[in-house]
C-alpha cells in the first residue's frame, strides 16, 4: 500500500497527486473501540513469511494483498493465506485499486471477490485505492464507492476503506465515508483527521516495522473489534470478469530488451521504477533479463506531477515523507538508501 515517489542521486522526486484543497483544520481522532489488537499486513515483497513466528511474536492480524486490477494476484497470495490460517491468525484481504472508471472499478469487484472465493476471512474486506492519476474528486468517489458497492453485492460481506490521513481528511466524502476507516499515519502518536470520521478501525502506524518471522520491514497495524466480520464464512463463489478493451487501459505488456533498466523504462513509459517493481512483483529491481515481458503503465495514465527537492542541511527522511505526504520506506526504496537515518546536503544536484 504505497504512494509512489522517486529520488535521483540527492534530489528528490516525489509523485504529488494532481489534486489540489484548500487546507483544513485537523483533528485528532481515536479508535472505535477500546479493545486493540496488533497487526501486519503484507504482500510478496514481504517473501516466504513463517507466520508461527509473526503470532509468538505477538501479530493477531494479518491483511494480505490478494490482487490487482483486473488481472493480477499477488505471488503469495496463496501461501500467505494457507500459511496464516494453519498458524491461527485472524485473516483480512486487500486489493489494490487501479480503476479509472465506474466500469473498470465493478469488474476489479468482481476480480476481487473471484480471487477470494471459497476462502475465510475473519475481517473486513479492504479496499486500497490510493493512486488516483488525472481523475478529480468527484470521479474518485464515485470509482471507489461502486468498486465497494459491487464487492459487498458479490460477496455478502462487510468492507473497509484503506486510506492515508491526507485522502481521508481532503478526498473521501458523501456516502463512502459510511464504511469504517483503516488510516494510514506514520510518526504520530495518534491519527489525525478533519472530522469526516469519528473513529478509526485501524490505524496503520509505521511501513518500516520489523516482526519475526519477516526477513523485510513490514506494515504494522493496530486494529479495533470493528475490523471484524459479523460472522466468518467462507466468501460465496464468483466467476472472473470477462476481459475487454478498457480493462487494459492502464497497463501493457512489453519485452525486456538487452541493455535496458528499470530506471530507463521509468522514464520512457512516464512512471517510476517503484510503480515498475510494484507492477511486476519485482524482488531485485537492479535485476532484469532480455527476453522476459514486463508489465507497464500506459503513456498517460501515470501522469501525476513531479516535484524536485534538494536535500537540506537539517533534513530526514522522516520529515520530507511528511511535507510531501508519502513514506519513508518508499522514499528509501526508490533512491536505494541503505541507512535511512543518515543522508547528506549537496550544493548542486542534477537528474535525468
Amino acid at each position: 500500500m504505497k504512494k509512489i515517489l522517486k529520488l535521483l542521486s540527492i534530489v528528490i522526486m516525489l509523485t504529488v497527486a494532481t489534486i489540489y484543497t484548500m487546507p483544513t483544520k485537523v483533528l485528532a481522532f481515536g479508535p472505535s473501540s477500546n479493545e486493540i489488537y496488533n497487526g501486519i499486513d503484507v504482500s510478496g515483497y514481504q517473501g516466504n513469511i513463517d507466520f508461527e513466528k509473526v503470532k509468538n511474536d505477538g501479530i493477531e492480524i494479518v491483511y494480505m494483498k490478494s490482487s490487482e486490477g483486473t488481472n493480477y494476484i499477488d505471488s503469495k497470495f496463496e501461501q500467505n493465506y494457507k500459511r496464516a490460517r494453519d498458524a491461527g491468525l485472524k485473516i483480512g484481504f486487500y486489493h489494490y485499486v487501479t480503476a479509472r472508471s465506474v466500469n473498470q472499478a465493478e469488474k476489479e469487484a468482481q476480480f476481487f471477490a473471484s480471487v477470494i472465493s471459497g476462502k475465510v476471512a475473519d475481517c473486513r474486506l479492504a479496499m486500497d485505492f490510493e493512486s488516483f492519476g488525472n481523475l478529480n474528486k468527484r470521479e474518485i468517489n464515485t470509482i471507489g464507492l461502486a468498486f465497494m458497492k459491487k464487492l459487498e453485492e458479490l460477496t455478502k460481506k462487510e468492507v473497509v476503506l484503506y486510506s492515508n490521513a491526507y485522502t481521508a481528511s481532503r478526498i473521501w466524502e458523501g456516502e463512502v465515508t459510511k464504511y469504517p476507516l483503516w488510516i494510514a499515519q506514520y510518526e504520530v502518536y495518534e491519527p489525525e483527521n478533519s472530522g469526516t470520521w469519528n473513529s478509526w478501525a485501524g490505524w496503520q502506524y509505521t511501513d518500516v516495522g520489523r516482526v519475526a518471522g519477516i526477513s523485510n520491514h513490514v506494515d504494522r497495524d493496530k486494529f479495533t473489534k470493528e475490523i471484524f466480520m459479523s460472522e466468518s464464512t467462507e466468501i460465496p463463489e464468483t466467476e472472473k470478469p470477462k476481459q475487454d478493451d478498457e480493462d487494459n487501459k492502464t497497463t501493457k505488456k512489453i519485452k525486456i530488451k538487452w541493455g535496458d533498466t528499470l530506471s530507463q523504462l521509468a522514464i520512457k513509459y512516464n512512471t517510476t521504477v517503484a510503480e515498475l517493481v510494484r507492477l511486476n512483483n519485482i524482488q531485485n529491481p537492479n535485476l532484469i533479463y532480455a527476453g522476459e515481458t514486463l508489465i507497464v503503465p500506459v503513456k498517460g495514465e501515470t501522469t501525476n506531477s513531479t516535484t524536485i527537492y534538494i536535500v537540506k542541511s537539517g533534513d530526514t527522511l522522516n520529515k520530507i515523507a511528511q511535507m510531501f505526504n508519502t513514506t519513508v520506506s518508499q522514499i528509501a526504496q526508490e533512491n536505494n538508501i541503505q541507512n535511512v537515518n543518515l543522508i547528506y546536503p549537496r550544493p548542486k544536484a542534477s537528474c535525468k
